[in-house]
């Protein structure tokens, strides 16, 4: 924040600077011209005028590069916390909203998924690397099958009962797109870039959806807007070695259905809060228990004004797993991508 008040008091000093400067140039331009019609000699104040627009020549180069530089910081700089987002140091901060079922007892010790898979022949984790690399999986059989049922699942479920309109976007973007979204400049580390190329892999279906109107004016009778989108998913996941490497967690690649909506700024929340809703009855529908927690400021993502992280109970691992994060950008997005 420092450097960004910095560059602001600068531009401000240039802009009065180019202000008063060109003030004067005007007022010396006229000063020419009622002495040129006198016979006056203006060779001076030519003179004098020269070096003023040499001058304010030199600050529009300056404020050009202090204004980019100036860009180039605010897209740095993360949203606000909403009021009712609290403060905290990190996860182990953040409320619990609300849970939903109860944990499932079993009479035996329950194994974690990755060795389930494997014993059933349904995720093939060695192939996968030989394949790709670590942190790719192969899906085979009926774990191929119940993959896609899942799927369709979620995205009959939203666009059927929930009224979302569903999109099938492409998985490579370009950088205006990633801009729009809040991953670069910040997060680049963690994406896929195509080399030779100005395009990315998708980390997730948010990013092509709400660049759908980037640049667009969107009419208040129109919205809100309910989006819906299957994708596959491409993270970098630089800084995760060795967390949670086991089974289908932090994968390079992934499968995962995104819901997207753009609504009006009074009724934002009230649209988060039913996001929310739509996400947990997936869970409900299947059965599984689940809790909502509310992040805490140092658990916030950088674009997310507040967000709601769905955590599914996983008795294998003896713990609770997000597998679903709803957030409000407010208006982060919006200024990025220029849409309103």
């Amino acid at each position: 924040m420092d450097r960004f008040i910095d560059l602001d008091a600068k531009r401000r000093d240039i802009l009065q600077e180019v202000e008063t400067l060109r003030s004067e140039r005007n007022a010396v331009s006229k000063n020419i011209g009622e002495k040129k019609k006198g016979g006056e000699d203006v060779s001076g104040l030519m003179t004098g005028m020269s070096e003023v627009s040499a001058r304010i020549k030199e600050l529009d180069g300056s404020l050009k590069e202090t204004e980019e530089e100036l860009n180039s910081v605010l897209l740095t700089i993360p949203n606000i916390p909403h009021e009712s987002v609290i403060c905290g140091a990190g996860y182990e901060d953040n409320p619990i909203v609300r849970q939903w079922g109860e944990k499932p007892t079993f009479n035996f010790e329950p194994r974690p998924h990755w060795e389930i898979g494997e014993s059933l022949g349904i995720l093939d984790f060695s192939r996968g690397a030989k394949i790709t690399g670590a942190r790719f999986t192969l899906y085979r059989g009926m774990g191929a099958t119940l993959e896609r049922a899942l799927i369709n699942f979620m995205v009959d479920l939203h666009t059927s009962a929930h009224h979302y309109t569903e999109i099938m976007p492409p998985f490579l973007v370009n950088r205006e797109s990633m801009t729009g979204t809040g991953q670069l400049p910040k997060f680049a580390e963690e994406l896929f870039k195509i080399e030779g190329t100005d395009f990315f892999l998708i980390p997730t279906a948010e990013v092509p959806v709400t660049n759908m109107h980037r640049d667009e004016i969107l009419f208040e009778r129109d919205l809100p807007l309910y989006y819906a989108a299957w994708s596959a998913c491409f993270r970098a996941e630089a800084g995760s070695y060795g967390k949670d490497t086991r089974g289908l967690i932090r994968q390079h690649q992934f499968n995962k259905v995104e819901l997207v909506k753009f609504t009006s700024p009074e009724n934002s929340y009230d649209e988060l809060e039913k996001m929310t809703a739509d996400a947990e009855e997936v869970l409900k529908r299947l059965n599984i228990h689940f809790r909502t927690v509310s992040l805490c400021t140092g658990d916030l993502g950088f674009a997310s004004a507040k967000t709601y992280d769905i955590e599914a109970w996983l008795p294998g691992q003896g713990a609770y797993r997000e597998i679903s994060s709803c957030s409000n950008f407010e208006a982060f997005q919006a200024r990025r991508a220029s849409f309103r």
